[in-house]
């Protein structure tokens, strides 16, 4: 991701991931209509906290094109149905060939279910959302200017890793900010910004 915003076949201005060649309409929609929109609730954000962790080596696009099969393999990311998964649901899971077939994801994704279904309703959003920087950053002019890390995720990753979220770094939690609208990454000139 490099460079301003670039103009896309629709005369918007556009982050240039939004507008990768290979995978201009699947970026397009999810830059468009998701990405630096406000998620909130607590399946949701597990969602989330899932889909950049199986993400984590791989292309976003990779991701974005199974959602849907990683929706349907885990009972819609309800924390509750997750975290009573079995030891045959994940082998179920490893032969599952809509999702990322990753041992120590699949087994990661169980267990931060397990973790968060023992937490009071809500708690899980209020506890990502209280990482939310109090002031917004100005609006990145390139993609160099996008950080890969900041305080605020260094912080939640270290947070949920101590409440025994596995799988989650700081570069993990920055993407979930990024997605989830905690931050607005949009560059200057994006008409999603």
């Amino acid at each position: 991701m490099s460079g301003a915003t670039v103009t896309g076949p629709d005369g918007l201005q556009r982050c240039p991931w939004g507008l990768e060649a290979d995978s201009m309409a699947d970026y397009r929609v999810y830059h468009d209509t998701e990405w630096g929109r406000p998620v909130h609730g607590d399946d949701a954000l597990y969602e989330r906290i899932c889909l950049e962790a199986f993400q984590s080596g791989l292309s976003w696009l990779t991701i974005l094109r199974r959602r849907e099969g990683f929706r349907d393999a885990f009972a819609g990311f309800s924390i509750a149905k997750v975290a009573a998964f079995t030891d045959a649901d994940a082998e179920r899971l490893l032969a599952d060939p809509g999702i990322i077939r990753n041992r120590a994801k699949i087994t990661a994704a169980i267990a931060n279910a397990r973790v968060a279904a023992e937490w009071a309703p809500g708690e899980l959003d209020a506890l990502i959302w209280s990482y939310a920087p109090e002031l917004a950053a100005a609006a990145p002019r390139t993609a160099a200017d996008v950080p890969a890390t900041t305080p605020e995720s260094t912080a939640l990753a270290k947070e949920l890793k101590k409440r025994g979220f596995r799988f989650i770094g700081p570069t993990t939690a920055y993407a979930l900010m990024q997605a989830c609208g905690l931050v607005n990454d949009h560059l200057a000139g994006c008409h999603a910004r």
